[in-house]
């Protein structure tokens, strides 16, 4: 299981940055993936999933910010992050599973600040 994730990167308040994750070593259409982050000095916190059918999930903080993305002709995961501030600052991982993270990848600092 290979989960590679991109995008992070240092952005101001209010600002937009878009996450990408490909996957490779198991059946990614099946699967449902996530993205869950940690902030320093927090436990991991899950973000967003989308499960085999399309259907997504969102953490409260996040709800009408982030958009979760998939394609399944490209194993690939994306998160779209609107709207973005200090508290948004964190490690972000590409998961398999939602509720029950079965592998997660390296990570992508995202830094919101100005």
């Amino acid at each position: 299981v290979q989960l590679v994730e991109s995008g992070g990167g240092l952005v101001q308040p209010g600002g937009s940055l878009r996450l990408s994750c490909v996957a490779s070593g198991f059946t990614f259409r099946s699967s449902t993936m996530s993205w869950a982050r940690q902030a320093p000095g927090k436990g991991l916190e899950r973000v967003s999933g989308v499960n085999s059918s399309g259907s997504t999930y969102y953490a409260d903080s996040v709800k009408g910010r982030f958009t979760i993305s998939r394609d399944n002709a490209k194993n690939m995961v994306y998160l779209q992050m609107n709207s973005l501030q200090p508290e948004d600052t964190a490690v972000y991982y590409c998961a398999i599973g939602y509720n029950f993270i079965r592998a997660r990848g390296r990570g992508t600092q995202v830094t919101v600040s100005s």
